[in-house]
């Protein structure tokens, strides 16, 4: 509809002022405010007789100013404006404090709402410092109904807001056409939307109230899975993939690996082979636990790759990570004459441009990097398998620019977090998923203790008799919220403190974000060679570090960590053959921060951790940054309304299974999801 289109400065009393604080909350448009939700709500709907207050409550009245306002001052100073009111059952005062513009808003004999708490004086009854409004025939916004509440930036009020709101409603009222048909929304119960509308910003009861609610959520989260499932589709249907062949090859290579697959790897690697024998292109998400083995399957989906004739690449998020992975590939497919090359950020630019040219002749057959892998001047001679590990780390974007990099290469997704089905339908919906849920025989449990702070002497007395045994530890530093200056600063001081107070003679490294990748590289040889006994870092370890020789991880301030990271550090050790140890320190006086340590103590599943995760802490900290290419969520939450997610998608199979979108009653839907589409797809492709 045209007029949404508008400025929000069209709005009678919003000048250039006013617009650039709208701006500061997203609102440039009159369909901004449309879809700027309240925050909350506040039922003042229900008018109180005066002579039924009671003291400390807080009511709405309906009642007539009598007199004049007066005005007086304390001994201090203070500016006292009161005022006596009237309703059929009794009298009541009003009284403000250092507000003079109060005397020249009210006028005598004129019939008012007023809401505030009362206090009574004796036999008197007070409101003290109420909200007003004339009652009139055309409708209270701010008393007298059940009044909305929006998050707002300074300069800005309530009753702005409320009035802007209002405003765009009357002008667009029974004018909106739906975007969902009748018969959809009869088949998933949805109101309708100039009702929907009216009711989430003015909702005329608390049942009108939900069914908006509803609507709106339903239809944030049918419009989000349809892009993505649209993406999945449009994969699957309008483009053509690569045929790979020789998988008998690849099984008699798997014989003769030092150590035998577990069952979920072996599935696994039959549902990537499955997508890789036909021309669909592949998008898989394998998702597995730390150390249940996703690497080795990723390796044999390149050697099948390149036993067809196609090159194939690996993404990690960090150099320390993408150098792990390629010593890894060096030592276990080293003896099958595939040619292995790095590319990472930190290489000089004569070292990029050799590996450009063996990339681009095809002289090398597995290419394992950084993001470098996906700049500019990274020209492949015949990409087949482009591999991201950590997807966690990248977004749809991310995903996009590396298959750009070949023409229609097989896309194939790991993440060592594990997502929770109801955060997949959202992060993932474009891809089919694979889940490692077995771990290889013989890992050990890895011991986890919470304890206060007032048990440090012990345990760091208990980590000296690892020490003295040849073992490792880590030791990730208490986090400072304010800035990562501060967080550096505190790094350097508590490792310093540590080898000074708890253990001089034995060398602490630190590992920090902030270094250099010559730096990092210098600091974890110096841990990987057992010089450094102890490495205190900051979450840099999270992924990418792999000392089998490290039994302790300490977590200093863990209740600052979401139980899956805790989980991701948890991992780095339990990775050799002895007993290994996660203590998590926290003084959290937080009854939800003891409980999610507390159940770190119970589980080592790390599924079951995110399942708990999702719930304790909610789908917003999870998701955290939004994936590039993904629209926000404004209303619907993932873990409160994990059922209307599940619903709007199989509402949106419906309509692909059914051709639904080529009937004429839904051609408006039609036409608004093909624009969000191209919007949705002009994001996240380099075009």
């Amino acid at each position: 509809m045209e007029i949404l289109h508008k400025d929000v400065k069209s709005i009678k009393g919003i000048g250039e002022a006013k617009a650039k604080l709208m701006a500061k909350l997203g609102i440039y448009l009159l369909e901004d405010l449309l879809y700027f939700y309240p925050r909350g709500y506040k039922d003042k709907s229900i008018i109180t007789d005066i002579d039924k207050l009671q003291n400390e409550e807080t009511y709405t009245i309906r009642a007539i100013v009598e007199g004049r306002l007066k005005e007086s001052r304390s001994r201090n100073g203070m500016l006292f404006t009161k005022c006596r009111v009237k309703d059929s059952t009794g009298c009541a005062s009003l009284v403000w404090f250092n507000n003079r513009y109060i005397k020249n808003s009210l006028v005598s004999d004129l019939e008012y709402f007023f809401h505030g708490k009362v206090k009574r004086v004796g036999k008197e009854i007070v409101l003290e410092s109420p909200e007003f409004e004339q009652a009139s025939a055309g409708g209270s916004l701010n008393l007298n109904r059940i009044v909305p509440y929006y998050s707002l930036t300074e300069g800005l009020s309530q009753k702005e807001l409320r009035k802007a709101v209002r405003s765009v409603i009357e002008a667009i009222y029974e004018k909106s056409a739906d975007v969902f048909p009748e018969e959809f929304r009869k088949l998933y119960s949805l109101a309708e939307i100039n009702f929907s509308f009216n009711n989430i910003h003015f909702p005329e009861s608390i049942y009108n109230l939900k069914l908006a609610e509803r609507r709106f959520k339903f239809e944030e989260l049918f419009m989000l899975q349809s892009g993505l499932i649209h993406i999945k589709r449009m994969n699957h249907e309008s483009k053509k993939g690569i045929r790979f062949l020789n998988s008998d090859k690849v099984y008699d290579f798997m014989k003769s690996l030092p150590f035998s697959l577990t069952n979920a790897q072996q599935r696994v690697i039959g549902e990537i082979f499955e997508d890789m024998d036909n021309d669909n292109i592949m998008n898989r998400l394998v998702q597995g636990d730390v150390g249940s083995g996703k690497t080795i399957v990723a390796f044999l989906a390149l050697y099948k790759c390149v036993l067809s004739g196609y090159q194939g690449i690996m993404m990690a998020p960090t150099e320390i990570l993408a150098e792990q992975h390629y010593l890894s590939f060096c030592q276990l497919m080293g003896h099958t004459g595939l040619r292995a090359g790095m590319l990472k950020g930190s290489m000089t630019a004569r070292q990029k441009q050799k590996v450009y040219e063996q990339i681009k002749s095809g002289e090398l057959d597995v290419v394992i990097g950084t993001h470098a892998l996906i700049q500019e001047g990274v020209e492949f001679c015949r990409l087949g398998l482009a591999i991201t590990d950590e997807q966690h780390r990248f977004g749809v974007r991310q995903r996009a620019m590396l298959s750009a990099k070949g023409e229609n290469p097989d896309m194939l997704v790991m993440t060592a977090t594990p997502i929770p089905r109801t955060l997949s339908l959202i992060l993932y919906g474009d891809l089919d998923i694979s889940v490692i849920d077995e771990m290889p025989p013989g890992r050990k449990k890895v011991d986890t203790y919470y304890i206060d702070s007032s048990k440090k002497d012990r345990m760091f007395n208990f980590i000296k008799k690892e020490l003295d045994a040849g073992r490792q530890a880590y030791i990730v530093c208490p986090l400072v919220e304010e800035s990562e200056k501060l967080e550096l600063s505190s790094a350097v001081e508590y490792r310093a403190s540590l080898q000074e107070k708890y253990f001089k003679d034995y060398k602490v490294g630190l590992l920090h974000g902030k270094m250099k990748a010559s730096e990092k590289n210098e600091v974890m040889e110096s841990f990987r060679v057992n010089e450094a006994k102890i490495m205190v870092a900051t979450t840099v370890i999270e992924v990418g570090v792999n000392i089998p020789n490290a039994t302790i991880m300490v977590i200093e301030n863990a209740e600052r960590f979401g139980l899956a990271q805790l989980h991701q550090l948890r991992g780095r050790v339990g990775r050799g053959s002895s007993q290994s140890y996660c203590i998590l320190v926290s003084d959290a006086d937080n009854e939800v921060a003891r409980e999610r340590l507390s159940y770190m103590t119970k589980t080592e599943n790390g599924f079951d951790i995110a399942e708990k995760d999702l719930v304790l802490r909610g789908g917003g900290e999870i998701l955290g940054k939004r994936q590039h290419g993904l629209p926000e969520l404004k209303i619907a939450d993932i873990v409160q309304d994990a059922e209307l997610l599940k619903l709007s998608r199989k509402a949106v199979e419906y309509l692909y299974d059914n051709n639904k979108l080529e009937e004429p009653e839904y051609s408006r839907m039609k036409k608004i999801l093909d624009q969000r589409f191209s919007r949705v797809l002009e994001e996240i492709t380099l075009n």
